[in-house]
């Protein structure tokens, strides 16, 4: 058989069996992560309940008075649901953070989200160390995290700023201004410009719908562009539906009419659903395999590479140090 016909046999032979893997996948369903991080009152819990058309977190009570003043700690809350997308199984997880950003000195609530998403990462360390594989393991690694801006309407607090800085290299951000409804849209659309400004000012690293101009077709690209506009993304949530001309929708009513959650005249909760739940889920999730995990490697590693190294120089050091105290002893015991 002539070699490129053995090349095309091969060719064949690995799209059928990437076509066998992706059906087995979706018949067995697939599993995303998402963690919601960002000040309390910006309607997170709403804004998850609408994602997943689900009462998923039930309205927390105010709380107590006398606890006010009290330092609060990040309550990391994994919930997870199964949904049904494009008539694919989803097993969504999503890991909510209530109490950050409560406190005047939030760097507890920084480490409390770092050090978790690491977690997730150690866990598939040392699954992929083990010997014989567990075939029941889960992967609970963040695939993608919203980040919650306040609409302040001025540029990014300084809280919003160390944050993104810090967890960008662990997590693809994507930031999200809640309670959209609260300004116009010129307001909503220079509140936009400013939030971007700030992000490529402080060089914070976000999810921006990366492509590839020679590998990604022109729907992609475009679609991807599209996307990119829209950051951040504007957000309503709301749980309340009303019937108007015979249609059931999401809504918030207020005297001067109705903002519509669906609707992307009213505002981007439509598209960032779509993007999270369908047309990028694969994406986030081979950026958080491919790049985002495998740069955590890198550095664990060469970390615990360089503790052994310095580990073989203090030994040294401790068997050079006694064999000079036994020469000191042996020259005192000949005088």
């Amino acid at each position: 058989m002539p070699p490129s016909s053995k090349s095309a046999d091969g060719l064949a032979r690995t799209a059928m069996l990437a076509t066998t893997i992706r059906r087995k996948n979706i018949k067995k369903g697939l599993a995303f992560s998402v963690m919601i991080v960002g000040s309390t009152g910006l309607g997170k819990s709403t804004f998850i309940n609408t994602l997943c058309e689900s009462p998923v977190f039930p309205k927390k009570d105010c709380g107590s008075p006398e606890k006010a003043a009290l330092e609060k700690t990040v309550a990391i809350t994994p919930v997870t649901v199964e949904m049904e997308e494009d008539g694919i199984k989803l097993s969504l997880t999503i890991v909510d953070t209530p109490g950050f950003g409560d406190n005047i000195n939030n760097e507890g609530n920084f480490l409390d989200i770092l050090h978790y998403i690491e977690r997730q990462y150690d866990d598939i360390l040392a699954e992929e160390s083990r010997i014989k594989r567990n075939p029941k393991f889960y992967d609970n690694r963040v695939h993608a995290l919203l980040y919650f801006i306040a609409p302040t309407g001025h540029s990014l607090r300084e809280l919003d700023i160390e944050f993104m800085r810090r967890l960008g290299a662990r997590a693809n951000i994507i930031p999200v201004i809640a309670k959209a409804d609260s300004m116009n849209p010129t307001e909503l659309a220079a509140f936009k410009r400013r939030v971007m400004e700030d992000i490529a000012y402080y060089k914070i690293p976000i999810y921006n719908f990366p492509y590839d101009d020679e590998e990604d077709d022109d729907e992609t690209i475009e679609e991807n562009n599209e996307l990119r506009a829209l950051l951040p993304f504007s957000v309503v949530g709301s749980e309340d539906e009303v019937v108007l001309n015979g249609r059931r929708m999401r809504c918030r009513q207020y005297p001067w009419g109705l903002v519509e959650v669906d609707n992307s005249r009213h505002c981007d909760f439509s598209k960032l659903r779509y993007m999270l739940l369908s047309s990028h889920l694969q994406d986030l999730k081979e950026i958080t395999h491919d790049f985002l995990y495998e740069q955590y490697r890198t550095e664990k590693l060469s970390k615990e590479g360089e503790d052994e190294d310095d580990e073989l120089v203090d030994e040294d050091d401790r068997t050079e140090h006694r064999r000079q105290q036994e020469l000191a002893g042996a020259e005192v015991a000949a005088q």
